[in-house]
């Protein structure tokens, strides 16, 4: 195959590293500092032994790990030795592990150590020949093995549609698709971002998000390698601590549920936040109200934008015209956003519909999917998000709701039929419904509705627990309701928008 263009994502962001290779590139609230001669120099050594393992070009490396510059730099040697990137998070049991395991057909896994026992029995079933732990101190059988690696790495060229990263999110189904994610569709969306957000090398970013998800490992980290910038590098979001790292910083980037929680710190002021140029909100809808409480707080305006997963950022309210509370703005440069009926024809101008957007940034397609791959683009090249939306008179969009009943709790995707499927195999259970609500921490809630077979006794303590162990956290149901009966149409469709209506009327009695 020709390769046409070298497009390899990792030379797009080396282009932009400082000339100063001692600069600083990131810095823990615990003290160590990375710079970005240490990035070059640990991306290459990890580089060289992957290669070294005979993996090749388009293999896949799974990689189920804590948060640290360990995995940033795993991350950046994936890209450099041309492999396929594969995060998954680190709450996922071994159960659901193991579908992703089987359906992507890694190469190698990386994964933290306290995963040992439960995973190795699973990669060698599924044939896994490469298996590495890596914790988040750096510790780890990686990093023994790779100690003695040269690090001086020649980068793999790489063709635009050439895969850099395959993430998983589910769908109506249940079952988990893989994002086929390119070169081309995360550089594009990066060098955009970078521009709309104003990002320069005199940044500081501070990154308290996860980066086994889009928004955490290619938004906000795709910034701060395109501009050649700093990062204030935590572990997670802890609101004291990021409220005592907001004054190093000029950016942060985080999901509702940040700042409703800083909102409930009596230290968030505008003198905590006087060298921030600008604070971003994505992953979940922002509720006007925090937006205005946090803007009459410290004086600054919430920047909220959309994307997926499949998209990466296709909106973002401006960064020095008007940001429009309960709006997440126009289409960034280079994107088309229109909204369509059922027929597929736009609407007028402040109609509802659904919301298709076509653009370089748009993923490849579902990973050994291309029936639903084909299901989901329109003959002239357009993604059919799934979602709701109206843009007004100047082109901001405003999300009406989820064709897909996606829920999105602090951040986090979270598909009800992928919940339902768990619920209805556990003992006494008949069937099940699982519906979000609004919530002012996370932004939404998972909820259950549950219906029980004859006879059986209704053990909440004990329902919790059996999905505890087959579910990540943040998918369990945090409250359940026991009914006789699901409200149906005359299709037999479960009606969720009653039982979202009667959890919104039990919320208020």
């Amino acid at each position: 195959m020709s390769l046409g263009v070298e497009a390899n994502l990792y030379r797009a962001y080396a282009e932009r590293f400082p000339a100063d290779p001692a600069a600083e590139f990131l810095v823990t609230p615990a003290g160590q500092r990375i710079t970005y001669g240490d990035l070059e120099r640990e991306s290459a050594r990890l580089a060289t032994f992957l290669s070294g393992l005979g993996l090749q070009p388009g293999e896949r490396i799974t990689v189920q790990c804590e948060k640290s510059p360990n995995v940033i730099f795993l991350y950046l040697a994936c890209l450099r030795a041309g492999l396929v990137f594969h995060p998954l998070n680190p709450g996922y049991t071994a159960s659901e592990v193991d579908y992703f395991i089987g359906d992507a057909s890694p190469a190698a896994c990386v994964f933290d150590p306290r995963f040992e026992a439960n995973l190795t029995p699973l990669l060698k079933r599924h044939g896994v020949e490469h298996a590495y732990t890596l914790a988040a101190d750096g510790t780890g059988s990686l990093t023994v093995a790779s100690a003695a690696s040269d690090s001086t790495f020649a980068t793999v060229p790489r063709a635009p549609d050439d895969l850099a990263a395959l993430l998983y999110s589910s769908g109506t189904t249940g079952k988990p698709k893989g994002i086929m994610l390119t070169q081309q569709n995360l550089a594009t969306n990066a060098r955009a971002l970078t521009s709309a957000w104003g990002f320069t090398s005199a940044d500081c970013l501070l990154h308290v998000l996860p980066i086994f998800h889009v928004h955490g490992l290619f938004i906000a980290l795709g910034c701060a390698l395109m501009s050649g910038s700093r990062m204030l590098f935590a572990a997670r979001f802890e609101a004291e601590e990021t409220l005592a790292l907001l004054p190093k910083a000029t950016v942060m980037m985080g999901v509702p549920t940040y700042y409703t929680r800083l909102l409930a710190s009596p230290g968030l002021s505008g003198e905590a936040c006087r060298g921030i140029r600008l604070f971003t909100c994505g992953s979940a809808p922002l509720l006007a109200d925090t937006w205005h409480a946090f803007e009459a707080r410290t004086g600054h305006a919430i920047l909220e934008r959309y994307g997926m997963t499949e998209t990466s950022v296709i909106t973002t309210n401006p960064l020095h015209d008007a940001r429009k509370p309960g709006k997440v703005g126009p289409a960034l440069p280079g994107v088309e956003v229109r909204i369509v009926d059922l027929d597929g024809a736009e609407v007028s101008r402040g109609s509802i519909g659904h919301v298709e957007v076509r653009s370089a940034s748009v993923f490849r397609g579902y990973w050994r999917l291309p029936e639903k791959t084909a299901q989901d683009f329109t003959g002239d090249g357009f993604f059919r998000t799934g979602d709701d939306g109206v843009l007004d008179d100047e082109n901001y969009l405003s999300l009406i709701g989820r064709a897909k009943d996606l829920i999105i709790t602090g951040g986090l995707n979270v598909y009800p039929s992928e919940v339902e499927q768990v619920l209805d195999e556990c003992a006494g259970v008949l069937e099940s419904a699982v519906i979000g609500f609004p919530h002012a921490d996370f932004g939404e809630q998972v909820a259950a509705v549950v219906v029980l077979r004859a006879g059986a006794d209704w053990d909440e303590v004990a329902l919790r627990a059996a999905m505890r162990e087959k579910l990540a956290a943040f998918k369990c149901p945090k409250q359940y309701r026991v009914v006789p009966e699901l409200p149906r149409n005359a299709m037999g469709k479960v009606q969720k928008a009653m039982l979202r209506a009667q959890e919104a009327q039990d919320a208020k009695a």
